[in-house]
């Protein structure tokens, strides 16, 4: 059985479109990581791999500190 994104067990829901557009921006061309929870993520694959490991509430919050880290980065 093939599994995506999209197709993802129901604990653990697939990240909404505006979370994955978003990311896919600031994470584009990167040569600086952006660290959410003391941890470096470098690309797109890495951020979104480690947000849906994240319970809920965890993967609001290191969402929020990854779109934080690049609005004041300027991008």
């Amino acid at each position: 059985m093939e599994t995506t994104e999209e197709n993802t067990s129901a604990e653990n829901p697939a990240l909404s479109r505006p979370q994955r557009r978003l990311l896919k921006r600031i994470y584009n061309s990167r040569t600086v990581p952006i660290v959410a929870d003391d941890q470096p993520f470098l690309t797109y694959k890495e951020a979104s791999a480690y947000l849906l490991s994240l319970t809920d509430d965890a993967r609001e919050a290191a969402y929020a500190q990854m779109k934080a880290f690049a609005a004041a980065e300027g991008r």
